[in-house]
């Protein structure tokens, strides 16, 4: 179980670091068309958005299977003979948000935007491509979040 944990967070780990470096280039390069050529490039503003929206939805499934993530531990501190129970329901309640939101919610965007036939303005790629990134980091979120119960 440790060893399919380590393949899924390598994998997540080079996707992040090929978007951080696909978005870098992407903003040098509008930097560079900006002020040295005159003639701004007129898809690298679009693609770093849509990199940074990937970079913050994968980053945080990341950081879910790191345990890493934002907590508030006010009833873990408060309650402290209910530790137990309150960690049980904090985790179900991120599986079920990742579920219903980022599964659920995601894959009927990423269907609605297919069926509209919705491209982006500059890089005129379907919409569709963009919102895949909702649901597969909802997959990821709840992979680690089950693994964390099994342990």
């Amino acid at each position: 179980m440790k060893k399919n944990k380590r393949i899924v967070d390598k994998f997540v780990e080079v996707i992040l670091i090929c978007i951080l470096v696909l978005m870098v280039m992407s903003v040098l390069w509008q930097v560079y068309t900006r002020f040295l050529t005159n003639n701004p490039s007129s898809f690298t503003d679009e693609l770093s958005r849509y990199l940074m929206i990937w970079l913050g939805i994968l980053g945080s499934a990341y950081l879910a299977g790191k345990n890493e993530h934002v907590a508030i531990n006010y009833f873990s501190l408060k309650f402290k003979s209910f530790n137990k129970i309150i960690e049980l329901l904090i985790l179900f309640s991120i599986i079920l948000f990742a579920f219903f939101g980022l599964l659920i919610g995601g894959l009927r965007l990423v269907y609605i935007t297919y069926i509209l036939d919705q491209y982006s303005p500059a890089l005129n790629i379907p919409l569709a491509y963009i919102y895949i990134i909702i649901p597969f980091s909802g997959l990821i979120i709840i992979y680690y979040k089950l693994l964390n119960y099994l342990k």
